[in-house]
């Protein structure tokens, strides 16, 4: 037999959880044709990779992006392809570009995921020429792809599409019977064509952007129970996934959604939350969320939290940062486009006092600390008060409230004024529970949006560089087989999707990981313009020499730091369709296909 390519020698995870092995793969169309623990034969073979003292193992699966706007302009998703993702899913949070037009979409995009609105717009507008949901399927497709996809069908896209974003937005206006037999067919319609369910969004704080709605919740916020049984009916006959975002503000709603994913007389409704998060404004809510959880799939349920399985650290350009959405004042800058305004608006007396009286209000659901004293200047064009949170700047400028350093510092160098802080996840021991617990789904990277914000590209190679520096320190609280099982075959089992293993038969999207950079440079951001956004300074992750080698479809995409020249021309990924295969598995040929003592 001869393969297209052998990686021999490496530590081999299959994405089950079953324990690891040295192993020697060999590939063969697309797929792995072969898994053993002698020597394979390379006569013939056009690609051999030693992967000696290297993990080899299933590419990740990234269950939480809004790559729906970039894929259109950058189908190789590189920021997340050079981090050993090799599926990704679309259409997060209700939004998704299936149904709305191009005006629409940057509206739905713009604000709640700090895409710019007017690329969204000119990009959506540019490659728009599907219809429904097959359509849209085909047109990616005939993308020169680089990851795998798969989508959620965003409601607020399909809500928008079918009321208009006007009507879609206002409390006094319910759908017609006709709007919601056409969002029930919608929903179908994305269900045949092979999406892995619906996203929706009950969260009060992502706004529109634009002129005509700007400001108003998501299309999504404003469904009662009578629109969402109908698509959740839907979504619970076919077995697909509900993914939502409940309203924190309210959080009665979070049990609502867990107790309605119980099936008893009928099918559990496949639902998977937002999100799972240790939030330093309050502390005890995780183990709240934990124990919720693990109550109701006792009971029948099919409940899933998301979680991102790091520090969850933001960096803002002043006052530009989503979590200054949660609260009156701070929804008030932001609802204002033009700096002037915003100018003015923060050097009047009584738009202080109310900031300062929201900042001070520590009591109820929030996602913000609060804490200017935990915000940290990192760039500024005054150099006296970079490494200095605005407490301390605010001291030291003759003890002026936090608030008022802030916006002095906002007024006086605008959006040269970086800064961060961190929100939440910042208690490794919690981290290593929630790693631990069956309800929490490792994913919710956002990649591709807030991409001045934040950077979690390379969150898997993170939560392994937990687990192996908890191994290494003789106190493991995840075994690495575990680890790698959560980050793929988990995922892609639940999902329902041809991915997250690497078996005989199984789909070739693998990564090859150097355990010994699992290091400190995974921590660390870089900046790297994104072209079709006008050149706009991305913040990414860079750890290259951690992923020497990342393949799709058993093609190289990534080695040792560089793309492939296939990527970005050739379409190496495909649009997976839910509970469907690609193609009929490989024979076996007489090879090991479980692991056994190396």
């Amino acid at each position: 037999m001869t393969y297209d390519t052998i990686i021999k020698g490496g530590r081999w995870f299959d994405g089950t959880g079953a324990p690891s092995a040295v192993r020697h793969l060999g590939l063969r169309g697309g797929r792995v044709a072969a898994v053993s623990a002698e020597p394979l034969d390379e006569a013939g073979c056009p690609e051999v990779v030693d992967a000696t003292g290297r993990w080899v193992m299933p590419g990740m699966v990234d269950i939480h992006t809004h790559y729906d706007v970039e894929v259109l302009e950058g189908p190789a998703l590189e920021e997340s392809l050079r981090h050993g993702v090799t599926t990704i899913l679309l259409g997060s949070c209700s939004l998704s570009t299936v149904h709305v037009d191009a005006v629409d979409a940057g509206d739905l995009f713009g604000r709640v995921e700090a895409i710019p609105r007017q690329h969204v717009i000119r990009s959506v507008g540019a490659h728009k020429t599907w219809r429904s949901a097959e359509e849209y399927v085909a047109a990616l497709e005939s993308l020169p792809l680089g990851p795998n996809l798969a989508s959620f069908i965003g409601h607020s896209d399909m809500r928008a599409a079918t009321m208009g974003l006007d009507r879609a937005t206002r409390d006094d206006v319910r759908p017609t019977r006709s709007e919601l037999d056409r969002m029930e067919r919608m929903l179908t319609e994305a269900l045949d064509a092979g999406f892995v369910g619906m996203s929706a969004q009950q969260l009060l704080f992502d706004k529109l952007d634009g002129d005509l709605c700007r400001s108003r919740t998501l299309p999504s916020t404003y469904a009662k129970g009578h629109e969402m049984r109908r698509l959740r009916d839907v979504l619970r006959r076919r077995g697909r996934a509900l993914q939502a975002g409940p309203d924190a503000t309210h959080p009665h709603t979070i049990v609502t959604q867990a107790l309605g994913s119980i099936g008893l007389w009928r099918n559990p409704l496949k639902t998977s939350l937002l999100s799972a998060a240790d939030i330093k404004a309050i502390p005890f809510i995780i183990h709240l969320m934990r124990l919720l959880g693990g109550v109701v799939n006792r009971l029948g349920a099919d409940f899933r939290w998301q979680h991102l399985p790091v520090p969850f650290e933001v960096y803002a350009d002043g006052i530009d940062l989503v979590i200054f959405e949660e609260f009156g004042s701070g929804a008030a800058a932001l609802h204002l486009q033009e700096k002037l305004a915003r100018d003015e608006l923060m050097r009047d007396p009584a738009y202080r006092a109310r900031f300062r009286k929201d900042y001070e209000s520590k009591y109820g659901p929030r996602v913000w600390h609060r804490d200017f004293f935990d915000a940290e200047v990192v760039e500024c064009p005054d150099a006296s008060v970079v490494g200095k949170s605005f407490g301390q700047v605010g001291v030291e400028r003759g003890g002026a409230h936090p608030v008022d350093a802030f916006l002095d510092l906002v007024l006086e160098h605008g959006t040269a004024l970086r800064w961060r802080t961190t929100i939440s996840n910042h208690r490794p021991k919690i981290l290593q529970r929630m790693a631990q617990t069956p309800s929490i789904q490792m994913g919710f990277s956002d990649a591709g949006a807030h991409l001045r914000n934040m950077a979690f590209y390379n969150f898997g190679l993170r939560l392994l560089k937990h687990v192996h520096d908890a191994e290494k320190a003789g106190k493991p609280f995840l075994g690495v087989e575990q680890a790698v099982h959560r980050l793929t075959g988990e995922l892609a089992e639940w999902y329902d999707l041809d991915a997250g293993h690497l078996r005989v038969g199984d789909r070739a999207d693998l990564v090859v990981v150097d355990p010994e950079r699992l290091d400190a440079s995974l921590e660390e951001y870089a900046e790297s313009p994104v072209d079709q956004y006008g050149g706009l300074s991305r913040m990414v992750n860079r750890n290259d020499a951690t992923v020497p080698l990342v393949m799709v479809g058993g093609r190289t995409v990534w080695r040792d730091g560089r793309a492939a020249d296939v990527l970005g021309r050739e379409r190496t990924g495909r649009f997976l369709r839910a509970g469907q295969s690609a193609v009929d598995p490989l024979p076996a040929s007489g090879a090991d296909s479980l692991p056994s003592a190396s």
